[in-house]
């Protein structure tokens, strides 16, 4: 699915699949701060865990667009069914800025055009204040349902009120 999305160029930031050579760049934003929050990565978070995760090409690199510097990154999910899950990263310097929800957005406006049939979901902890502000400015809203990782909840974008929707593919 990464591969079905070209660069994308925002206001502040350069977003596009993130390169072997990135692995010393995203060992250096994935920090304690990031592992605790995000279940799928292993504390410490090592040189060969960025190989592994940049090798299963489900990633996307988010980078200033003046110094060309790695920000962030936003994964993409495809599930076996009608899903397709985000989930992402900033490094400490880059959060507060709102750089986060202007990638995030731009990445999930991205799916939404290449894979129209999915639905897109994300999971957050519900006392991930900031996370969950985000994820609601960029469209999503809370489905009333568990994630499937420990005491997250499943949101999903562009649902509405009460989240209820029905998707066909």
């Amino acid at each position: 699915m990464i591969s079905d999305i070209r660069p994308i160029r925002t206001r502040r930031c350069r977003i596009a699949a993130l390169r072997r050579e990135d692995a010393p760049a995203l060992l250096a934003i994935t920090d304690a701060s990031v592992t605790a929050r995000v279940h799928v990565l292993p504390e410490p978070f090592t040189l060969a865990d960025a190989e592994a995760l940049i090798a299963s090409g489900c990633f996307l690199g988010v980078r200033g667009r003046g110094d060309g510097a790695l920000l962030g990154v936003v994964g993409v999910h495809p599930s076996a069914g009608c899903e397709v899950e985000v989930g992402y990263w900033f490094a400490a310097a880059a959060r507060g800025r709102g750089l986060a929800a202007e990638a995030v957005e731009a990445v999930i406006e991205a799916l939404a055009d290449v894979a129209p049939a999915r639905r897109i979901v994300a999971e957050c902890l519900p006392e991930n204040r900031p996370s969950w502000r985000l994820l609601e400015r960029v469209g999503f809203s809370a489905t009333g349902r568990k994630g499937a990782r420990p005491g997250r909840e499943l949101l999903a974008w562009r649902a509405p009120a009460g989240g209820v929707r029905f998707d066909v593919c």
